[in-house]
This record gives structure tokens, sequence and C-alpha cells, in this order.
């Protein structure tokens, strides 16, 4: 029976691994270096509340209508999300396209789609190693022995890819490598602040963008945006700084950090409390930008989808048919149908690399070591970026 483990337990990762739900004879196992699911669409717990400090909104535009629709409309019907109806001041909504937030935090979309996956999620498995062994890839990992897969697919980063040692360093050449070098991020921070039950913050909005700060970019206060009221919970507010300001202290002690972010805000929202907790948590990869696009420092909010605003991730389709006979490839695919067709003898090493402009970038690597198959099918469904 084939073994796919997929890297990375954010969103592209957990619909990954939920398209090869179907698959025959195969086994599928998850795998993320951090403590919980959801990456850039984490939402982060206390005792006192919870906060989304990645992506702030789902939204279906009019020309992702169609079959797409269907994908958010599960989505409303388990209760995973629904529209959004509280106020956010400076946002530019396009005619025809809905936002929606999560109710239970945005990283429950990610959980949803690890749980219809079936598949088997590990945290805290941070890969260090990817070489190929009799055919198959021996994945390794700071912590526990090697495993073998025949189909690996990478979710993280760019970065986190080259990092990677073992046979993928050479397998990787010379133009794929610089091809993937291209790829440019942007970084910014995300401060959480925490209240205990019955704190008023006292503004009008549940959001708003901010736009003459050389800091804060955006302000949400979560629980309101997300439409939660409860007496036990007590409010959270949400805080994305620039993406020149995250540039600017990339690099700089997190807490000292935090008091410059906690100035800028006291400044354009004097009459806000004092948290009962602060968390301050830094985007290194916050937004991926294909090649040929705006380079590090452009001044938009996190996860932006043009328009002004943050959108969060949303539902495109790619397509992407390997010929087994084709030597390894870098290729940016419009966003179409997801068809990625796995020939039988071959071990296949993928990464699904999204990016919020609509390039979906796939690389496999095959390797022929047997006649037999181990896996023969078409994988066909939908990738949110």
């Amino acid at each position: 029976m084939a073994r796919v483990l997929v890297v990375g337990a954010g969103l592209t990762g957990a619909a990954g691994a939920a398209l090869l739900r179907g698959a025959p004879r195969g086994q599928v196992a998850v795998w993320d270096k951090a403590r919980g699911a959801g990456g850039r669409m984490s939402t982060t717990r206390t005792d006192r509340g919870s906060a989304d400090l990645g992506a702030q909104f789902v939204t279906c535009e009019p020309e992702l209508a169609g079959p797409r629709l269907s994908f958010y409309e599960e989505l409303v019907t388990h209760g995973i999300l629904q529209p959004l109806t509280a106020p956010v001041e400076g946002m530019v909504v396009r005619e025809g396209s809905r936002n929606y937030v999560a109710p239970q935090g945005i990283s429950s979309v990610v959980k949803y789609y690890l749980e219809q996956s079936g598949a088997e999620v590990s945290y805290e498995q941070h890969v260090t190693h990817i070489s190929l062994r009799d055919g198959r890839w021996e994945v390794s990992r700071k912590a526990g022995p090697p495993e073998h897969f025949d189909v690996v697919i990478l979710t993280m980063p760019v970065p986190q890819i080259l990092q990677l040692q073992g046979d993928i360093v050479n397998i990787i050449n010379e133009s794929q490598k610089q091809q993937l070098e291209s790829v440019s991020y942007s970084s910014r921070y995300a401060l959480g602040l925490f209240y205990e039950a019955g704190t008023g913050i006292g503004v009008p909005w549940a959001a708003q963008y901010i736009t003459d700060n050389p800091c804060v970019r955006f302000i949400s206060i979560d629980n309101e945006k997300r439409n939660i009221e409860s007496p036990d919970i007590g409010p959270s507010v949400v805080v994305h700084t620039t993406v020149t300001f995250g540039s600017q202290h990339l690099d700089s002690d997190p807490a000292e950090v935090q008091q410059i972010i906690l100035s800028h805000l006291q400044k354009i929202v004097p009459s806000l409390p004092k948290p009962s907790s602060i968390k301050c948590h830094r985007w290194r990869y916050s937004q991926v930008a294909p090649p040929g696009s705006a380079p590090r420092g452009m001044e938009q909010p996190l996860f932006q989808e043009g328009g002004g605003r943050v959108t969060g991730f949303i539902f495109k389709k790619i397509q992407a048919k390997i010929s087994p006979l084709e030597e390894p490839t870098w290729e940016e695919v419009g966003i179409q149908q997801l068809e990625i067709e796995i020939p039988a003898p071959f071990p296949v090493l993928a990464t699904a690399l999204c990016s919020r402009r609509g390039v979906f970038a796939v690389t496999l690597w095959k390797t022929p070591e047997k006649a037999d198959s181990f896996l023969t099918h078409s994988y066909t469904g939908y990738f949110l970026t």
C-alpha cells in the first residue's frame, strides 16, 4: 500500500490531504512542525478567549462562483463559516463578492479539512532531510526515526524547502533552485490583546483599516468580527502591522517590537483598556509573491487579494498534469482544476506553493525504480489559495 506524506498542516496541506482521501490503496499522513493546525490560518487560544492572528476573512469572489460555490456552502452548512456582518471601516468590497468569518476561529477551516481527509496528523514533526532509499522517499525529522513514503508533498514556505538536506539538495537542479529562490515573501507582526470577561472596548467598529500610521495597518475586535457574544468570554483585539514595519523589525527582539506596536495602538485608540495578556507573533512569511510581482515591502494587508482589504484565502482551482516521461520541471500554472496524475512505478516528491495572486507552482521529482504499480489515480479537486 502506497504511503503519502503531506508536510505542512496549513490550508494547502489540509486541502491537499482532503483531496487524497479517495486514493486507492493509499495511506496519507500529515506532519507539521508546529504544535497545532492552521499555519497562516492559525487561531490563538487563551483562558480568556481566542483571536485570529493570521487570515481574517474568507472571501468568495463573483468570478469564482459556479461549481466552486459548493465549497463555501459546505463550510457554511457545517457552521465553519458564516457571513461577515460586523462593520469594518475602510474595507473595499467588490460588487458580487461575499466575505465570511469563522466563529470558532479561522483555524477551524483547516481542521475541518484535516478531519475530512482521514489522514494521520502529527504535530511537532520538523522535517530536516529527504532522500531516496530503495525507490522510496526517506523522510527524517529532528525527533523520531526516519520514515519511508512513496509520495511526499511539501507545502511549507519556499525558504524552508531550500533548507532541507539529503538527496533533495541534488535533485533540485540549478534552474529550479533559482526559480525557487526568486519567490519573495512579505513579513509583518501580529499582536493579540486579551481581556477579562465583561471588559468594554468602546469603539463603533469591529475592524478598521489604518492608512496613516507607519506601524499599524489593521485592527480588529476579533470576537465582534466573528459575531461571538458570551458573558463568559472576554474581548480580544488583533493588530496587524504594515509590511514595511515588519521588514524593518524582522529580526528585532519581539518584546521591543511589542512595545512599539502598543505605543502606536495607544495613539490610534486612546480609550483602549489595558489587556490581561498579550501575544506578539512574527509572520516571517506572511504572504508569498510569485516571480515578477511586487517585491518585499509592498504595502498590503495580510493575505490581501486586491481592493485594499484583508481577505484570507479564496477558493480557486489549479491544473497540473504530469507525464511520467517528462524531466522534472518547475511549472507555474493558471488557476484551473487540479488533476495531478501520479503514474505507476514512480515515487513522487511534489511541492505545492500557493500565492494570493493566483499562481500555483508545482514541482514533481520522479525516479523510476520498479515495474509494479504502487498507485495509479487522478486526483481532482479544489485548492484554496
